[in-house]
């Protein structure tokens, strides 16, 4: 079994809130990635909506951005 998930709306929808905050920052994938602690590919796989990160991880990614994790999945659809 491969390492990568399908793409789904959710994670693509969180991947794409992750970029925004980290566009707004002027940061680059591998600025966050250094100060998150995880490689730039995998950045990069959470941004596009290939990885399903875990709760540990959103927490690393969402402290170096100066939120928490909840204003990440405020506007994921409610409708699984």
């Amino acid at each position: 079994m491969s390492k990568y998930i399908e793409k789904n709306k959710y994670l693509v929808e969180l991947g794409n809130q992750i970029r925004e905050v980290r566009n707004s920052k002027g940061w680059t994938q591998e600025t966050l990635a250094d100060k998150a602690g995880v490689t730039t590919s995998y950045i990069g796989e959470i941004e596009r909506g290939e990885r399903n990160v875990t709760v540990l991880t959103l927490i690393k990614i969402a402290k170096q951005l100066e939120c928490d994790a909840a204003t990440f999945l405020k506007n994921i659809p409610k409708d699984i």
